[in-house]
């Protein structure tokens, strides 16, 4: 049987010998038939099955704090939701009910998905969970022309393919993948083209040092990340644009003893940080540079209207409120401690959120009320 190892080999032969880190990433993940993502149910729950798990599959709670912020843009723009890549579908089965009991129903929800396992998957979830609500569900096979509504994308980002770098003594090395004498995945450094360099000496400027101070600094290069922003930034007319994920503003981001960068894969539950052991069969992230996303949307023509942690975002949403009102089970407590502990999800997650300037109101989003920290993120380069 064909494996993703020999996919990879064969596309490394075919390309010289050697493939750029991104190009890997992409294949190990989302090769047809072979990619991580093609494979049975890699979201999972605390208890059972799974690589890793999500916010929504900790807790109904958090789609409820979301759906008041989302309730609060609705009075603006058109009750829909376009979702990127989502997950198991748990989180549109329950924004979808929660606003059904409401009264407010969703004129439409919209999921772009690019794996067709994860496709089958949303689909019984949301047929198993809310299948009278089924029929407003829609399935894009791309990108539209034209977005309106909410974009959302909870931990979108960070599966994205990213370029990998080295930095050392003011030079930078563009790291990529190539085979040894024995047919395994190896590391193979190249000099780096003019705008990865240039892109690299000014990040390490902006987080407070200097190229030329780097020893063997290993780290990732956003360009997928942000291209994808900036496209959803150029098409969303009388819209939001919410991202929910992990990474820090471009300081923190590229501190100079971050030195490996924040490249991770995930099996079963537990992590390491080398992508080409067992490819295929494991989960590869990198954190998200917010800074960049910042400015991608920026430059796309949407404005920036909030950046914050999870935990934060979720407190102003009311979820310790929905959460007493509900007299809580010890697991759902638990849960939602999770959701907000600085040592888990709370600090480590946050949520940023961008408007098509045409169209927001001036006020302050509900989720940014409080702790807000736009002003760490410097989205003018």
């Amino acid at each position: 049987m064909r494996s993703c190892h020999d996919h990879l080999a064969e596309t490394i032969a075919r390309a010289g010998g050697w493939i750029p880190f991104d190009q890997f990433m992409a294949l190990a993940l989302y090769a047809p038939g072979v990619g991580y993502y093609e494979q049975a149910n890699p979201i999972g729950s605390l208890t059972a099955g799974g690589d890793f798990i999500t916010a929504p599959e900790l807790s109904r709670f958090f789609a409820g704090a979301l759906a008041r912020q989302l309730d609060e843009w609705f009075e603006d723009v058109a009750r829909e939701v376009i979702e990127f890549g989502a997950g198991s579908g748990q989180l549109a089965a329950d924004l979808l009910l929660h606003f059904a009991q409401c009264g407010k129903p969703l004129q439409r929800y919209r999921i772009v998905e690019v794996s067709a396992q994860l496709r089958a998957r949303q689909h019984a979830t949301l047929a198993r969970e809310v299948p009278e609500l089924l029929p407003c569900v829609q399935w894009l096979p791309q990108l539209p022309t034209r977005l309106e509504g909410v974009v959302l994308a909870n931990e979108l980002l960070d599966a994205m393919p990213v370029r990998l770098f080295v930095g050392d003594r003011g030079a930078v090395q563009e790291r990529g993948v190539a085979l040894d004498a024995n047919s395994q995945l190896v590391w193979a450094d190249r000099a780096a083209d003019e705008d990865l360099a240039g892109g690299v000496a000014q990040a390490l400027t902006e987080a407070g040092w200097s190229l030329s101070d780097a020893r063997t600094y290993q780290s990732e290069w956003p360009e997928q990340a942000s291209a994808w922003v900036r496209t959803i930034a150029e098409r969303l007319r009388q819209g939001v644009l919410l991202v929910l994920d992990y990474g820090f503003p471009r300081p923190e981001f590229y501190h100079r003893a971050r030195h490996s960068g924040t490249l991770m894969c995930h099996r079963g539950h537990r992590s390491d940080p080398n992508p080409l052991l067992e490819v295929g069969q494991r989960d590869i992230t990198a954190h998200v540079d917010f800074t960049a996303i910042a400015r991608a949307a920026s430059a796309g023509g949407l404005e920036l209207i909030g950046y914050t942690s999870q935990a934060r975002f979720l407190l102003n949403c009311g979820i310790l409120e929905a959460l007493v009102a509900s007299t809580p089970s010890a697991a759902q407590r638990s849960a939602v401690q999770l959701l907000l502990s600085e040592a888990e999800m709370g600090e480590l997650f946050k949520v940023i959120a961008f408007a098509d300037p045409a169209h927001r109101t001036q006020s302050t989003p509900l989720g940014f009320v409080r702790g807000d920290r736009s002003m760490m993120l410097t989205p003018t380069p």
